[in-house]
């Protein structure tokens, strides 16, 4: 048969990616149009060809912006321009003009030097004339590879297609945009009513690795319609981050490019809540505060090769602070993550880890408890445990591992996930 005659070989499939197990079921929510707040993504190649990877936010004038950010000593240039904007707004007031928020994925901006401040300038400059708004209403944000120029230019260059797309039903695009390892897209929203108004709450994250507290590695943006005075908005914020965020970990590191901006729009039909004694403003909390929740386990969910998402509740210490402190060397400990990635019940390892935390602990009042199983108490193994039922337990994809010290009233909950193979692979690999 001559060679022209030969079938060509087809090309080898490409391999689908890897999807979290995880994941929610549902995939990424539909989330309502937010009044007052637009969105558009675009593919600019900043580091990756073929993939959306810048986002804009347009959000109108008249909004109230809070934010909080990593407290890393090495964090960002895009993270200190954001710091200075909320403080300029808090010192000198809002004044006119609306707000935008731009974002990046597949390079950090951090640890670049005056060059890096360079980029935010050119990029925050160039987006405050195309959009006629204050500079330091432009908030910006960068997530990827630490140490490497950012090419602003390739940003630059598509802020004339990103205006001309903006949506207010594009959220779901400017979630996909922000993504870095992550596998899937994160979405959240909330609907309450304050006094007989319905209030919309929507927001988007990312966030796979590089997840520790301390605000995590993550890039978090909530929308909504609410009117909410501004440094009321910011203390909520604040307060809820402590409990949400601040309470999940995947593998102990904490990065230089945590974000966390929210933008009430006050376009709901309502009086602006004014005073955390109105009703409407912890009914307003708690929406949040669920949006929040959810955004930050579904981080947790998506933690870099994880195949377990676990709860570590933490009873009878001295305060809260010492129980989440407890939970937290549970939490970022390799001998438990591991132990639960190969779904051993190794009760040993979580008696280790309650020891090393430098908190107080008696081993005689210590209690540990997998699920529904009692495990460990009065200093030994339950007589009513069974190492069967440990390891049934820990075939589970979502698992509870309870410790009660006995010592005081304190509490706290943190979530993390298992330790797995595939979770050195990404690393290993990521700036390949």
């Amino acid at each position: 048969m001559s060679k022209d005659k030969k079938k060509k070989k087809k090309p080898a499939p490409v391999a689908a990616p890897l999807i979290s197990p995880l994941a929610p079921a549902g995939g990424f929510p539909e989330l309502p149009v937010i009044a007052g707040v637009r969105f558009a993504a675009v593919e600019a190649g900043v580091r990756y060809k073929g993939r959306l990877d810048v986002m804009l936010a347009e959000v109108a004038e008249g909004a109230s912006v809070a934010g909080v950010f990593t407290r890393s000593a090495t964090r960002s240039a895009p993270v200190l321009r954001c710091e200075e904007n909320l403080a300029a707004i808090a010192r000198e007031g809002a004044g006119a003009g609306g707000y935008a928020i731009l974002v990046n994925s597949g390079n950090s901006n951090a640890f670049t030097g005056g060059v890096g401040r360079a980029a935010v300038d050119a990029t925050v400059n160039a987006t405050a004339d195309l959009l006629g708004i204050p500079a330091n209403h432009v908030f910006v944000a960068s997530t990827g590879v630490i140490g490497e120029p950012l090419p602003a230019e390739r940003i630059t260059a598509k802020l004339g297609e990103l205006r001309d797309a903006l949506d207010p039903g594009a959220a779901g695009r400017a979630a996909r945009a922000i993504m870095t390892t992550d596998t899937f897209a994160k979405g959240a929203t909330a609907l309450v009513d304050l006094d007989g108004t319905d209030v919309r709450i929507s927001g988007f994250a990312k966030g796979s690795g590089m997840i520790a507290p301390d605000m995590a590695t993550m890039l978090v943006f909530i929308f909504t319609d609410a009117a909410i005075e501004q440094e009321l908005l910011s203390r909520m914020v604040a307060s809820i981050n402590e409990e949400t965020f601040n309470c999940i970990t995947v593998d102990g590191d904490t990065s230089t490019s945590d974000s966390l901006i929210v933008a009430a729009t006050g376009r709901a039909p309502m009086e602006v809540i004014a005073s955390a004694e109105d009703p409407r403003a912890a009914l307003f909390r708690d929406a949040l505060e669920g949006v929040m929740l959810d955004l930050a386990h579904q981080v947790v969910r998506d933690g870099e090769g994880a195949t377990k998402f676990v709860e570590i509740a933490v009873t009878g210490a001295a305060s809260d602070r010492a129980a989440r402190k407890v939970g937290l060397a549970i939490a970022n400990s390799p001998l438990v993550k591991t132990a639960l990635a190969g779904e051993d019940p190794n009760w040993g390892r979580v008696v280790m880890a309650v020891g090393k935390s430098g908190e107080q602990a008696d081993r005689d009042r210590l209690s540990i408890r997998f699920g529904d199983i009692l495990v460990a108490e009065n200093g030994w193994v339950s007589p009513s445990y069974t190492e069967a039922a440990g390891a049934a337990y820990m075939k589970q994809a979502e698992l509870v591992i309870g410790v009660d010290l006995g010592i005081g009233a304190g509490a706290a909950t943190v979530w993390t996930c298992d330790l797995t193979h595939r979770y050195i692979e990404i690393n290993a690999d990521y700036r390949s």
